[in-house]
C-alpha cells in the first residue's frame, strides 16, 4: 500500500417504509456527490427497500445494470471516489434473488460484487427468501485490499480469516443492524479488526424500517482494536483519516498470525 492518510466517508442513511425507494436513491446520489475529498465512500446495507421491509424485496429486486446500480456508477464517476454502495435486493434471471454488495471504482467502474454468505433470518427473512453467497470476494483498490463482507457476516470469523488469507487489509462492512443488539455491533467490530489487523470500516443503517429501529453507530476501527470515529444514533456521514500503513506495520510489531496452527486434531474421546 501506498503510504499517506486516505479518508472514508461513511454515509449512516436513514432508511424508512414512508419513503419511496427512488426518492432515498436521490437522497443516497446526492450525498456521495458532497464527499469529493474522500477516497472512499461506503453506503450501508440494503438501503434502498429495507433489509428488514422483505415483502418488498421481490418486487424491487434489480438485476446488476439497473437503476441503482447505474445510479450509483454514476455518482462513483463524478465524485471521483471508491464507492461501496452497499447492497442491493439483486434479481438473478437463472436463480433467486441475494443481497449484493456493489464496489464501484473512481472512474464508474464495477469492479467487484458479492453476494451475502451468512443470512439472517433463522426460519425467516432472508434466510428462507434469498439465496446464499458462494465466494469470498477481495479488491484491490488504490489504497489497499479490500476485503467485502455484509452485516450478519460480522458473527463468523472464520470468513474474516479467509479474507485475511486473501490478501484483505481493510473490511468494509455494510449493514443494518438493529439497535437492541448495538453491543454486539460495535464488539464484533473490534474483534474483527484485532483478529485480523485490519481496519475494519463498518456502516450501519439509522432510522426504522420493516417495523426495527436501526443502531446507527457506524465506526472505523484500526489495526489494534482501536475505534477511530464512531457515528451517533441519526443519519450522518462520518468521515475519518487514516494511515493505511499501519496495517503493514501493527503486522510486524505484533506478528501473531505467523503463530496460527491449523488442522489441530480433534480431541481423544476419554
Amino acid at each position: 500500500m501506498d503510504g499517506g492518510n486516505v479518508r472514508a466517508s461513511l454515509i449512516q442513511l436513514s432508511v424508512s417504509d414512508a419513503e419511496p425507494m427512488s426518492e432515498r436513491r436521490a437522497r443516497a446520489v446526492a450525498l456521495i456527490r458532497a464527499q469529493e475529498a474522500a477516497d472512499l465512500v461506503v453506503l450501508p446495507e440494503l438501503w434502498g427497500l429495507g433489509a428488514f421491509a422483505d415483502a418488498a424485496w421481490s418486487a424491487g429486486a434489480e438485476p446488476l445494470d439497473g437503476p441503482t446500480a447505474d445510479a450509483m456508477s454514476t455518482a462513483a464517476r463524478a465524485t471521483g471516489v471508491w464507492l461501496h454502495a452497499g447492497s442491493i435486493v439483486e434479481r438473478d434471471p437463472d436463480g433467486p434473488i441475494y443481497n449484493t454488495s456493489l464496489l464501484f471504482s473512481p472512474d464508474g467502474e464495477l469492479v467487484r460484487t458479492y453476494r451475502k454468505i451468512h443470512r439472517f433470518g433463522f426460519d425467516s427473512g432472508e434466510a428462507v427468501t434469498m439465496g446464499a453467497g458462494q465466494e469470498i470476494v477481495t479488491a484491490a483498490s488504490d489504497f489497499g485490499v479490500l476485503g467485502l463482507a455484509t452485516c450478519y457476516d460480522l458473527r463468523f470469523p472464520e470468513l474474516f480469516r479467509a479474507l485475511l488469507d486473501a490478501g484483505a487489509e481493510l473490511l468494509v462492512v455494510p449493514a443494518s443492524w438493529p439497535e437492541r443488539r448495538r453491543e454486539h455491533w460495535t464488539l464484533l467490530a473490534r474483534a474483527r479488526a484485532v483478529e485480523e489487523q485490519a481496519y475494519v470500516l463498518a456502516c450501519n443503517a439509522a432510522g426504522t424500517h420493516g417495523g426495527v429501529e436501526q443502531a446507527g453507530h457506524s465506526l472505523v476501527v484500526d489495526p489494534w482494536g482501536r475505534v477511530l470515529a464512531e457515528a451517533g444514533a441519526g443519519e450522518q456521514v462520518l468521515t475519518v483519516d487514516f494511515d493505511p500503513t499501519e496495517v503493514a506495520k501493527a503486522r510486524a510489531e505484533f506478528p501473531v498470525h505467523r503463530d496460527r496452527l491449523l488442522g489441530i486434531p480433534a480431541p481423544v474421546q476419554r
